[in-house]
């Protein structure tokens, strides 16, 4: 068995985890014609902004209801009802999705009721979604996961319901943040197996754009509400993401009680193992063989684990991020020969332990320290104590990376200081070979220049 820990310090030093507003905006950004709107101050809508600019190098627009120090009194009714009217005036959306702030949380503003105000008023506005997301009430992770059920719960009508299994071929599929390219790749796969997938959300195109021959105010893409709304008529759901299916509420088991469909839960795809596991469930559900382009690709994988075990095997790792990602990368390092040290999360969910518990055999767990609640001080004191040979996860790990003198392979969000974060996959055949290759490179670069005099050949 490893070690848990959840680390309780007086001061967070750097956090591994990033604010429930944002994680928030992640997930509305991911439905077509969707603005997402902070009911807050103006300051936390430029800082998510910034940074999803930054990793994604798109324009992102968030909007806020402005709060001031009047506002903080009196409370921010007229203020939500002020920005409402300005983005239907101005982007002419076709939904907005709402999300509470630290500080609207804590003067007590009951969003909910004003926005049946609102509708009672103006029954002609398109859907307004809310979603409860102060910092202090969890991670970037947890609004992320309120904001997607608060979809399925507010859009979708109670059941059970007349079209409840009518479709077998439609796939409502609900996964941990992704990569545009990973989401991409992800409904390629759904599709080669003759099922539709209804992915949501759906930021390969809000957030991973071609080029635009003249500006939009709302980018083009995302999962629609037509096919949203038509979820209900699914007969089987699929949850993607090992440690968020913990959750006691979630959109899948929500669209679970209003239409009877039978939700299955999995980790995200990543290596061998676990894409075997999801296409034998896509298989069940189609009765479709895994087409031979798809075995192929993984008996080039399985070539790939050969022609370069030796790279990897007995080296150690330090893995952090997101809850989902960590419980897939961890059991994929596993599988190339990799032992995890330390496995972190900023969440404090407690699902991470329970996830690599079901997903890892004993002997994998041996020696390994999971820590949930994490911040990059503790990490870095860790990392001194135990060096691994490489870290997994986020550019926020680089200081700590470039202090220990220690190769980072980039995954999750954010990339800040690389080109290229929305293109990274890691799912799939496919994607595996590209991580796996990535890692053995990243090692094979210290080893190079640790030499001295380098080398030309392997």
């Amino acid at each position: 068995m490893f070690n848990s820990e959840e680390i309780m310090k007086p001061v967070t030093e750097n956090a591994c985890s990033l604010c429930a507003p944002l994680g928030a905006a992640l997930a509305f950004k991911g439905v077509e014609g969707c603005v997402p709107l902070l009911h807050g101050s103006q300051g936390c809508a430029t800082y998510i902004r910034r940074y999803m600019i930054s990793h994604f190098k798109e324009p992102v627009d968030i909007a806020s209801s402005n709060f001031h120090e009047d506002t903080a009194i009196f409370g921010g009714g007229a203020n939500l009802r002020m920005a409402i009217d300005n983005i239907l005036r101005q982007y002419k959306p076709k939904i907005i999705g709402i999300a509470s702030t630290c500080l609207s949380e804590t003067i007590g503003d009951d969003v909910p009721m004003m926005l049946k105000e609102i509708r009672k008023a103006n029954p002609d506005y398109p859907p307004l979604i809310f979603a409860s997301t102060p910092s202090y009430s969890g991670s970037h992770e947890e609004g992320y996961w309120k904001s997607l059920s608060a979809l399925v719960d507010q859009l979708l009508p109670e059941g059970p319901s007349d079209m409840a299994g009518k479709r077998n071929d439609l796939l409502p599929l609900f996964t941990a943040a992704l990569s545009p390219a990973d989401q991409r790749h992800i409904k390629d796969l759904v599709g080669l197996m003759g099922l539709f997938p209804c992915l949501v959300p759906d930021s390969s195109e809000t957030l991973d754009g071609g080029k635009w021959e003249e500006y939009e105010t709302l980018p083009r893409g995302g999962v629609s509400l037509e096919s949203l709304q038509n979820m209900i008529e699914a007969k089987a759901g699929l949850h993607l993401g090992a440690a968020s299916a913990l959750r006691e509420i979630s959109p899948l088991k929500i669209l679970g009680r209003k239409s009877g469909l039978t939700p299955h839960f999995q980790g995200l795809p990543v290596g061998i193992r676990a894409t075997d596991r999801f296409l034998a469930l896509l298989q069940d559900l189609s009765g479709q063989a895994i087409p031979k382009m798809l075995l192929e690709e993984r008996s080039r994988l399985i070539d790939a684990y050969v022609d370069s075990h030796k790279i990897l095997s007995g080296l150690k790792a330090m893995v952090f991020g997101d809850e989902d990602l960590v419980a897939a990368l961890v059991p994929f390092l596993a599988e190339i020969g990799v032992k995890t040290l330390v496995a972190a999360s900023g969440s404090r969910s407690g699902h991470l332990k329970k996830a690599l518990e079901s997903l890892l055999s004993k002997e994998e767990q041996e020696g390994m320290q999971v820590v949930e609640g994490a911040d990059y001080a503790t990490l870095e004191k860790l990392a001194e104590e135990n060096p691994p040979d490489f870290f997994m996860g986020s550019s926020k790990g680089y200081a700590m990376a470039r202090k220990t003198k220690t190769p980072l392979i980039r995954v999750g969000f954010p990339i800040h200081d690389r080109v290229g974060g929305p293109s990274i996959r890691i799912l799939g055949y496919g994607g595996a070979r590209e991580l796996f290759e990535r890692i053995c490179n990243g090692i094979l670069e210290v080893r190079q220049e640790a030499t001295g005099v380098g080398f030309s050949y392997l």
